[in-house]
C-alpha cells in the first residue's frame, strides 16, 4: 500500500482529488484507486505528538522548586497529544501496512518535522518519499505528487526544527520557573513565561514604551530661505531652500543634525538675507522605478495592518482559509517573494481568475502587459516555497467575507505589479550657497504612475500644501535670497508600536542591533521568530498579560515592564535570539551541528540560573534601590512617619521600602544588614548546600553572602 501523510485534512483532501478513483472515505483515511495503483490518504491534525512535561522525566519535576533548576532531560519524549489520539491510532496502523510513504507535510520546518516525528514515533523501514505541495488547486497538487523527492534529502530541516523545539523546552521551562519562582519570594503571584523569541519582542514593546514615556521634546530650529533667480523672467519662479548644517556648526547640533540655538538660527538667517548666492549644484532626472516584488507573509501581514487595520493573526487566519477552504491563493506561510520561472506560463490563467474572483480588479487587468518578466520570477531565489500569488481557481468555495476578499485583492495587486510599467519619478535638486552658508531645495513628482495605479493608498489627511516645481536652473547661475526665516519645532517621541510596525521590527531586527558585526549576521537572517510564528507569538503575549491594546496601539502592561526590568541585557534583547535563528539554518544547511547547539544552550542556561552574584545584567548604581513591585530605582523621600524610598514612577507604581526594617522574618533576631551591593536588606535563605544570605532585591539583584553562625559574613 501506498501511503500518503498530508498535515492537515484539507491538503489530504486536495491530494486524494488528484488521485485516480474511486475514492472511498474512511475514519481518518481516503482510500484512492484499485488494484496496485491504489493508495491511501492520511493525515496529522498539526502535531500529534508534544515535548512531554517535566514530570514525565522526573516525578520530582512536577513541583516548581529552585533546587530542581535546570531541568535537562537525559533522553528526550514524546507523547500523544489528547486532542488528536485518535488520529494518531489510525497513522499507526496505516504506517505498519505500507509498503511505500510520501510525506505531504507543508513546505517549511515545521511542516518537515511533524510528520517525520510520527515516522520515528511508530517506527518504519520502508521507503519515504516527500512532496512539496504550495498550491492546492488540482493541476497544481497532481504536478507535486508527479515530482516526489527522497524524503532524506530533508533530514537537515527536520533536524533544525527538532533542535529548535527541544530549545524552546530547555529555555522557556527553566526559565520560566526561575522567575516565575523569584517573584513569588516577592510576594507576586502568577507564572512569569520567559522564551527565545517572545521575551525580546516583549522587550521592543517596553523599551519603545519607556522611550515614550521618558521622552521630553526640546526645540530646534528650521532655517528657509526664499530664492530668486531673476525678476525679468516670469519662469524663473522663486522657490525655498532649506540651510544645511556644516561641520562648524557641530556643538549646535543634535544626532539627527538639528540645529538646536535659536541665537545661532537667527544669526545665520540674518546673514543671508537679501545677499546673493549661486547655484553650485543643479540635477533633474526622471528615475524609473520597477514594482515590488509579490508578498511573503511578514510582507502581507505588514502591509495589511497598515493599509487594513487588521491584526497580524486576523490576516494568517485569513490567508489560511483563502488557501485550505476556497483555493483562491497558494501557500500563506511562506517567508519568499520570489517565483519559479515555469510559474510565468500560468501568467494569463491566473490574470483571468483574479478579473473573476474580484469585479473591482477586472478593469485594470486589461491595463497590463503580459509579456513583461519583472524580477519576480527567479529559479534561484526559490527553496522549499515561494512569494503568496493568486491561484488559477477562478470562484471561491462559497462567498468571500470581507476580510477575505481585502486580502485577495492585496495579495493580487502585488501579483498585476509585476504586468505593469515601471513608475517614473521626476527629481530635481538645486543646491545654493550665500557666503559660507549652504541651501538646498527638493522636488519629487510621480511623472508615470506604472504600477502604482495598482496600489491601494491610505487615506490620511494631509493638510501641507504640494510643492510647486523647481525652476530649471543651472550651476553655476545667480540667485538672491529675498527672505530667510527662522521656525521653531519640537522633537517627537516614537509612536508606540502597531500590528505592522511591530511585525516589521520582528522581521528587520538587525536595526535594534547595536554591535555592527551581530548586526550584519542578522540583515542575513530571518528576524525574531519565523513567518509562520510571528502571528502567533504576538498573540501569545497578549494571552499572558504582557502586552494590551490601546486603540491601534500596542503597549507593554506593567506585568511585562516588570518582567523586563528584571532580565539581564542577554534575555530580554533580541542579538541573542535572533542569532539562534541563524544558528538553525545553519543546521538545516549542514553546517551546524544541532547536538552542539543544545548543549551551547545548556551552559547558558546554566549560567543564567546560577549567576555569579554582581552579574545581574542590570546596571544598578552603587547607591540605588529597587521597587519591590515594578523594579524601577528608587529615591529617598520624606514623608509624615520620616524618611523612606520611593519608586521613581510614582504615581503610576506606589512601590515603597522603608529604609532598615524592611527585611522578612529569618529566625535571626537582629537587625537587617543592607545588601553591599545595592543596599536592600539582606535575607536569610536556605539551600541544598545549607543556610546563606541573599538580597531580598532578587531577581533585581543577585548579590549573596555566606552565613556565619546567623549574621551574614561581611
Amino acid at each position: 500500500m501506498h501511503l500518503y501523510i498530508a498535515e492537515k485534512p484539507s491538503l489530504a483532501r486536495a491530494i486524494a482529488a488528484a488521485l485516480p478513483g474511486p475514492h472511498q472515505k474512511g475514519q481518518g483515511w481516503i482510500r484512492c484507486g484499485n488494484g496496485q495503483e491504489a493508495a491511501t490518504v492520511s493525515w496529522c491534525i498539526g502535531h500529534l505528538l508534544e515535548p512531554a512535561e517535566p514530570a514525565r522525566y522526573n516525578p520530582a519535576w512536577k513541583k516548581w522548586r529552585q533546587e530542581d533548576l535546570p531541568m535537562f532531560p537525559k533522553q528526550w519524549q514524546l507523547i500523544p497529544k489528547d486532542s488528536v489520539k485518535q488520529q494518531l491510532k489510525v497513522l499507526e496502523s496505516l504506517i505498519r501496512q505500507a509498503d511505500m510513504i510520501t510525506h505531504a507535510g507543508d513546505p517549511d520546518r515545521e511542516g518537515q518535522l511533524l510528520v517525520d516525528e510520527v515516522l520515528r514515533y511508530v517506527g518504519t523501514t520502508v521507503p519515504v518519499k516527500r512532496v512539496l505541495i504550495n498550491d492546492l488547486t488540482p493541476s497544481a497538487v497532481a504536478r507535486s505528487i508527479q515530482a516526489p523527492r527522497d524524503n532524506k534529502e530533508f533530514r537537515r530541516l527536520s533536524h533544525s526544527a527538532l533542535a529548535r523545539q527541544r530549545a524552546d523546552w530547555l529555555y522557556g521551562i527553566n526559565l520560566t520557573r526561575f522567575y516565575t519562582l523569584s517573584y513569588q519570594q516577592q510576594g507576586q503571584d502568577g507564572v512569569y513565561s520567559v522564551g527565545r523569541v517572545q521575551t525580546p519582542v516583549l522587550g521592543l514593546v517596553v523599551e519603545r514604551d519607556n522611550t515614550i514615556e521618558n521622552f521630553e521634546p526640546k526645540p530646534w530650529y528650521r532655517i528657509e530661505g526664499q530664492f530668486q533667480a531673476s525678476e525679468e523672467d516670469a519662469d524663473q519662479r522663486p522657490f525655498t531652500a532649506r540651510w544645511l548644517p556644516d561641520e562648524g556648526y557641530e556643538d549646535h547640533l543634535d544626532e539627527e543634525k538639528r540645529l538646536l540655538s535659536r541665537e545661532v538660527a537667527e544669526q545665520i538667517a540674518h546673514a543671508v538675507n537679501g545677499r546673493p548666492g549661486t547655484i553650485t549644484e543643479s540635477r533633474f532626472r526622471d528615475r524609473p522605478e520597477p514594482p515590488p516584488l509579490p508578498l511573503s507573509l511578514s510582507a502581507l501581514q505588514i502591509e495589511a495592518g497598515r493599509l487594513l487595520r487588521m491584526g497580524a493573526k486576523d490576516v494568517l487566519d485569513t490567508a489560511q482559509n483563502l488557501y485550505e477552504r476556497h483555493q483562491l491563493i497558494t501557500y500563506p506561510r511562506s517567508d519568499n517573494r520570489y517565483l519559479p520561472e515555469e510559474h510565468f506560463h500560468q501568467r494569463e490563467q491566473v490574470i483571468r481568475a483574479i478579473g473573476r474572483v474580484s469585479g473591482e480588479l477586472e478593469a485594470l487587468t486589461g491595463q497590463l502587459d503580459s509579456n513583461r518578466r519583472s524580477a519576480a520570477w527567479n529559479d534561484k531565489q526559490v527553496d522549499a516555497h515561494h512569494a503568496i500569488i493568486p491561484t488559477v481557481r477562478p470562484a471561491p468555495n462559497g462567498k468571500l467575507t470581507a476580510a477575505e476578499e481585502k486580502i485577495y485583492n492585496l495579495i493580487s495587486r502585488y501579483y498585476l505589479m509585476q504586468f505593469a510599467q515601471d513608475a517614473v519619478h521626476r527629481e530635481g535638486k538645486l543646491t545654493v550657497q550665500v557666503q559660507e552658508h549652504r541651501f538646498r531645495a527638493t522636488e519629487t513628482a510621480i511623472l508615470t504612475p506604472g504600477w502604482k495605479a495598482l496600489e491601494l493608498k491610505l487615506r490620511e489627511n494631509n493638510n501641507e500644501p504640494e510643492k510647486p516645481p523647481l525652476p530649471r536652473l543651472e550651476s553655476r547661475e545667480p540667485v538672491t535670497c529675498s527672505n530667510a526665516t527662522v521656525t521653531e519645532r519640537k522633537t517627537q517621541p516614537p509612536q508606540h508600536f502597531t500590528d505592522a510596525t511591530l511585525l516589521s521590527a520582528m522581521t528587520n531586527i538587525a536595526r535594534f542591533v547595536a554591535a555592527p558585526e551581530l548586526r550584519k549576521t542578522l540583515r542575513e537572517t530571518d528576524g525574531l521568530g519565523t513567518e509562520a510564528t510571528r502571528a502567533a507569538i504576538i498573540d501569545t503575549l497578549f494571552r499572558r498579560d504582557y502586552l494590551y491594546r490601546e486603540k491601534r496601539f500596542i503597549r507593554a502592561t506593567d506585568k511585562g515592564k516588570a518582567l523586563i526590568a528584571a532580565l539581564p541585557d542577554t534575555i530580554r534583547t533580541p542579538d541573542r535570539t535572533a542569532v539562534w535563528e541563524a544558528t538553525l539554518e545553519s543546521i538545516r544547511r549542514g553546517e551546524d551541528d544541532p547536538r552542539a547547539f543544545l548543549e551551547s544552550l545548556k551552559q547558558e542556561i546554566r549560567e543564567f540560573i546560577h549567576r555569579a552574584p554582581d552579574a545581574t545584567g542590570t546596571p544598578v548604581s552603587e547607591t540605588s534601590v529597587h521597587c519591590p513591585k515594578c523594579r524601577a530605582p528608587m529615591v529617598e523621600r520624606e514623608g509624615k512617619f520620616g524618611r523612606f524610598f520611593a519608586c521613581t514612577r510614582y504615581p503610576k507604581c506606589n512601590g515603597t521600602r522603608p529604609l532598615e526594617d524592611s527585611a522578612p522574618a529569618d529566625g535571626t533576631g537582629q537587625k537587617p544588614v543592607p545588601c553591599p551591593h545595592c543596599f536592600s536588606p539582606l535575607v536569610r535563605r536556605q539551600s541544598k548546600k545549607g543556610w546563606f544570605w541573599g538580597c531580598s532585591n532578587f531577581p533585581a539583584c543577585r548579590q549573596t553572602v555566606n552565613d556565619a553562625n546567623g549574621k551574614p559574613a561581611l
